[in-house]
C-alpha cells in the first residue's frame, strides 16, 4: 500500500499519478532498476577494470621495427629522390642513437648500467661522425665532437661507479655530482680553448668550480658532524 508524497491520499499499485493532486508516482526500486538496465547497455560502462600491460620484448619488436622502417625510409628517399646532400644519415645516426637508449628500458633490461653508458656515448660518437659527411669536414669531430663525447662518457661512468659502490645517501650523491659538475666544466672549457684558439686557459669554468667546490665543503662539513646531518635529513624531509 502506497501514498502520495505531497497530499497523502491513498493510491492504486497501477497509479502513475496522483488522483487528486497529479503528483506523479515515484517508486525508488523502478528507478534503480532502470539505472542499472541503462549501465548494461552503455557502450562505456562506469566499472573501472584492469587493462593487461604490454610485454617489453613486444614493445622492444614494435619500437625496433619503426626505428628500421624510418632508416629504411630515410635511406631510399636519401638515395633515389633527393640525392644533393646526404640528409638521410642524421636521421639515421638520430635512430641509431634512440634504439640504444631504448636497449636497457624495453629489449635487455638486465644489462649492465656501465655498458649502457658506453653503448650510449659510442652511439653519440657515430652520429656525430655522420654529421661529418654533411659538415664535409671531420676536423670538428676529431678535435671536438670525439673528446667531448669521450670526456662526458668517462664522467657519467665515474659518478655511476661512486654511486653504485661507495657509501650512498642523498648527501654522498649531491657531493659526487657537485664534484662531477665542476671537473666536467673545467674539461669541456679546456677542450675548447684548445680547439678553438690553440691554448688552454680558464674563465667561466673556473667559476663554476669554485662554486661547486663550495657546495663541496659544505656537504662534506654536514656528513662530517652527525647532529648537523641529522638536522638536514630532518628538516629537508630525506
Amino acid at each position: 500500500m502506497s501514498y502520495c508524497v505531497n497530499c497523502g491520499v491513498e493510491l492504486e499499485q497501477s497509479a502513475r499519478e496522483c488522483p487528486l493532486c497529479n503528483t506523479p508516482v515515484f517508486n525508488p526500486r523502478e528507478q534503480i532498476k532502470q539505472e542499472r538496465q541503462a549501465d548494461s547497455l552503455s557502450a562505456f560502462p562506469k566499472e573501472k577494470g584492469q587493462v593487461e600491460t604490454v610485454n617489453r620484448k613486444d614493445l622492444g619488436l614494435l619500437l625496433t621495427m619503426v626505428i628500421l622502417a624510418s632508416v629504411a625510409t630515410c635511406g631510399i628517399l636519401n638515395l633515389l629522390v633527393f640525392q644533393s646532400v646526404p640528409w638521410s644519415l642524421a636521421v639515421i645516426g638520430a635512430c641509431v642513437i634512440l634504439w640504444v637508449f631504448m636497449i636497457p628500458l624495453v629489449i635487455y633490461t638486465k644489462q649492465p648500467i656501465y655498458a649502457s653508458l658506453l653503448l650510449d656515448g659510442g652511439a653519440v660518437a657515430l652520429y656525430l661522425y655522420m654529421l661529418t659527411f654533411l659538415a664535409g669536414s671531420d676536423e670538428w669531430f676529431l678535435g671536438l665532437g670525439l673528446p667531448i663525447t669521450v670526456l662526458v662518457t668517462v664522467m657519467a661512468e665515474i659518478v655511476t661507479l661512486c654511486i653504485r659502490k661507495l657509501p650512498r645517501s642523498f648527501l654522498t650523491v649531491a657531493l659526487y655530482l657537485f664534484t662531477a659538475v665542476g671537473l666536467l666544466c673545467i674539461g669541456l672549457e679546456m677542450l675548447i680553448r684548445r680547439y678553438l684558439e690553440a691554448r688552454i686557459f680558464l674563465t667561466w669554468s673556473a667559476v663554476v668550480l669554485t662554486i661547486c667546490t663550495i657546495l663541496d665543503i659544505a656537504v662534506i662539513t654536514m656528513l662530517s658532524r652527525r647532529r648537523l646531518r641529522n638536522e638536514v635529513r630532518r628538516r629537508l624531509h630525506f
